[in-house]
């Protein structure tokens, strides 16, 4: 039995989610991490300049690159990628600012929007307590899941997010294989080869198409630095995964 034959079966037998005996796909995004730059990467954010381009065409963009560090605009746009892409690796550096006496969600908002339909919020969560944390706040995936560790340092500090992403699968206009996506923030794993069930918040409609990543400017001047992208085909499922199902 191929392997799409495999996932019809589990989407037709299977009510509701499948266990990870059960998914043919399980921990397709883990194993990836391992802290270098590939050679085949591309550098959205480096020393010397960045790539990113503005969002809107109606809109002056008022991001600002020097001496290697990119900073969101104060107002409301954003940037993103000049490529589309489906799977990939990605490492983000950044650093958000604190803004005292402020709605939580004002503090140092930005976030990496994928494929701009699914946000991998940037937010000062730092000393948020884990009874008081929510799916809205730093490393969550927006108002979905919230990490599974709480990591983040404190502002002007610089942080990271290490991301590999599989994109949905649509066959005949209807999705076949939920996004999967595992997230290191700092070195530690927040989100463990989890299956998104939809967009998140304002994101875009899940389609078949591959989208841009988008660098959210969300009225805080948070840094980006030392960010790239490389693409990667998850197709393959993994051997021990592969047997016919019971």
């Amino acid at each position: 039995m191929n392997l799409k034959c495999r996932r019809l079966l589990f989407l037709v037998t299977v009510p509701g989610y499948l266990t990870a005996a059960e998914d043919p796909l399980a921990g397709i995004t883990k194993g990836l991490f391992n802290g270098k730059r590939p050679a085949d990467a591309v550098q959205l954010v480096g020393e010397r300049g960045h790539m990113l381009v503005p969002e809107s065409k109606k809109v002056k963009s008022q991001w600002v690159f020097d001496e290697g560090v990119l900073t969101a605009s104060p107002k409301w746009d954003s940037l993103v990628t000049p490529d589309v892409y489906s799977d990939f690796r990605m490492h983000v550096e950044f650093n958000v600012n604190s803004v005292p006496k402020v709605d939580a969600e004002k503090n140092g908002n930005s976030g990496i929007y994928i494929q701009k339909r699914y946000e991998l919020q940037i937010l000062n969560s730092h000393g948020v307590s884990e009874e008081d944390y929510k799916a809205s706040y730093a490393g969550s995936l927006y108002r979905q899941k919230k990490p599974d560790q709480l990591v983040s340092k404190p502002a002007g500090e610089w942080q990271s997010y290490d991301i590999v992403f599989r994109a949905a699968r649509f066959e005949d206009g209807k999705r076949v294989d939920n996004a999967r996506i595992s997230v290191q923030q700092n070195g530690i794993l927040i989100h463990d080869d989890y299956a998104l069930t939809n967009k998140t918040g304002a994101g875009q409609k899940e389609g078949p198409a591959p989208g841009p990543i988008k660098f959210q400017g969300h009225h805080n001047p948070v840094k980006f630095r030392n960010c790239w992208i490389q693409r990667l085909e998850l197709d393959k499922v993994k051997e021990e995964d592969a047997a016919e199902p019971k």
